[in-house]
C-alpha cells in the first residue's frame, strides 16, 4: 500500500473525489514500476543512478502531497 498509515477506503474515496489525488496516485504507480524495473540491475550507469535518485524524489514529494491531501479528508 502505497500511504500506509490510511486505510484503503478512504483512498479509495478520495480518488473518486479529488482530480489531483488520482493525478499523484497513478504518476506514484508508474514511479514505483519504472524504480522496480532500475532495482533489477546489478549494476547502474551513473545516468541511471542519477535518473533513480530523482525519480525517488519525485515518488517522496507525490507521496507527501497525497498524504496533506488525505488528511483534509
Amino acid at each position: 500500500m502505497i500511504l500506509e498509515e490510511f486505510n484503503e477506503q478512504l483512498i479509495e474515496k478520495v480518488k473518486k473525489e479529488n482530480e489531483e489525488f488520482r493525478t499523484l496516485y497513478l504518476e506514484h504507480l508508474e514511479l514505483e514500476k519504472r524504480l522496480s524495473e532500475l532495482n533489477k540491475s546489478k549494476f547502474l550507469s551513473s545516468d541511471d543512478e542519477v535518473e533513480k535518485k530523482r525519480l525517488q524524489k519525485i515518488k517522496l514529494s507525490g507521496k507527501d502531497r497525497m498524504a496533506k491531501i488525505l488528511k483534509q479528508y
